[in-house]
């Protein structure tokens, strides 16, 4: 496993806990991405992967949503959480960086892409493409910069040891495009979040 990968991990089953408190309600203040959510669950067609569900939140929304959606996440951790809270739902142990199960109706992946380096997303993305059906649905949710920032201390105040990558939606959309996706909307989040809609081709 590269180093990243394993600081990655390392660092989410650390705070997974502490995430899964600090995260509990926070869509309920944020109706934009609450609006996102529920036109991907309305648009999609098929199973889906939460990939980087954390603590299974929006798995379980999606759900809510007569979404037949299960969760992977990288962090062990996060993975037992989630399935202790959603136990009616199937949570897995798996990374982006590998292929995914399919063929899949939707992929969701929000906020986990940012802590991929640069040169590994064209390969996420070929994974999401390979997995979806024909016409299938991807949804991206990531921070929007130009920067990349070392986090060494998070959730609960636990040590950290993780890149977070900000992007710009128009980079992140000439990834999709160079992928097969076609890009169908992009929504910025105030100044500094979007979510990006693409189908495959």
């Amino acid at each position: 496993m590269s180093d990243w990968l394993a600081d990655t991990r390392t660092s989410y089953d650390t705070v997974a806990a502490s995430y899964a408190e600090h995260t509990r309600g926070l869509l309920d203040g944020l109706p934009h991405l609450r609006a996102a959510l529920r036109l991907f669950a309305e648009e999609v067609s098929g199973p889906v992967a939460d990939v980087g569900c954390g603590p299974g939140t929006t798995t379980a929304l999606l759900a809510g949503l007569g979404v037949d959606a299960f969760g992977i996440d990288l962090s062990p951790a996060m993975v037992e959480l989630a399935r202790r809270d959603h136990p009616g739902l199937r949570f897995e142990v798996g990374s982006m960086t590998e292929p995914l199960p399919g063929p899949l109706g939707g992929v969701l992946s929000w906020w986990s892409l940012i802590h991929v380096p640069d040169e590994l997303v064209p390969v996420v993305l070929s994974h999401f493409h390979r997995a979806l059906r024909p016409d299938g649905l991807l949804q991206l949710g990531f921070h929007v910069g130009d920067r990349t920032n070392l986090k060494t201390r998070g959730y609960g105040g636990h040590p950290m040891k993780v890149h977070v990558h900000l992007r710009q939606p128009e980079r992140v959309a000439e990834w999709l495009r160079a992928a097969g996706f076609t890009v169908e909307a992009r929504w910025l989040l105030g100044e500094d979040g979007a979510v990006l809609f693409a189908r495959r081709g």
